[in-house]
């Protein structure tokens, strides 16, 4: 634990002190305050359904924002021939891959809390309750951590950090319209595919509308522990090459 804690302040304090990290935050919050402007409150409707479209918009930028945050955790290291430091001292692959998703997710989540504003405007304006907004919130830093672990398996396929970003996006779009090809099969292949979908059964049914399910809950956690264990093998497996 104390490696994993040593790892998690650096990569931490790399995204604070750098201006990468607070240029992604700030991009996303542009991009979040412009969908909110032009998508969910266009037009006459109900709070709720204002509420359900900024959700919508933001899990997208989750999305994004989860390969951007990720992609370059482990390639960065390889490029910048830190990733032999790392080998040849007393710390485990488990707790180099596990100390850098918690310091993405961390940062993830201090971008969740600044944009918190916007459907807080909807609450004051609007009758929606806080548990709410909160659900929402709690699903989209969900959507987040598992598209961060992806990031964090494909930075460790690629030392280039354009061909990682580029993995982690293919898989990232091939999760999120898997959906899309389960309703042209027939069960049980259906059903299967239905539960690795990342956002249409486990975001659009649930946290969006302000519903927590826990097994929405326990799949993006089994699959966010899924590709960190993909990324741990990965690495031993690079390790010994």
């Amino acid at each position: 634990m104390r490696a994993i804690s040593i790892i998690y302040r650096r990569e931490l304090g790399a995204y604070l002190r750098s201006p990468f990290g607070w240029i992604v935050a700030a991009v996303l919050l542009l991009a979040q305050g412009i969908l909110f402007e032009a998508y969910a409150l266009r037009g006459e409707q109900l709070s709720a359904m204002v509420l359900e479209r900024f959700m919508w918009a933001s899990s997208g930028i989750a999305l994004i924002g989860g390969v951007i945050l990720s992609f370059r955790l482990i390639s960065e290291e390889r490029q910048n021939h830190t990733m032999v430091l790392l080998n040849t001292s007393p710390v485990k692959d488990s707790e180099i891959v596990f100390g850098k998703f918690f310091a993405a997710a961390t940062f993830f989540l201090l971008y969740l809390i600044l944009s918190i504003y916007i459907p807080l405007l909807i609450k004051v304006e609007g009758k929606v309750t806080m548990s709410q907004v909160l659900v929402g919130y709690f699903g989209l830093w969900l959507l987040g951590c598992t598209i961060i672990a992806i990031g964090i398996f494909s930075s460790a396929l690629s030392r280039v950090q354009l061909i990682a970003a580029l993995i982690a996006a293919v898989i990232t779009f091939v999760m999120v319209i898997i959906y899309q090809l389960a309703t042209r099969l027939d069960e049980p292949v259906r059903g299967v595919l239905e539960q690795v979908d990342l956002w249409w059964i486990h975001f659009q049914n649930g946290a969006m509308r302000g519903v927590l399910n826990l097994k929405d809950v326990i799949a993006y956690v089994a699959t966010t522990y899924f590709f960190l264990l993909l990324g741990v093998k990965t690495l031993e497996a690079k390790r010994w090459q």
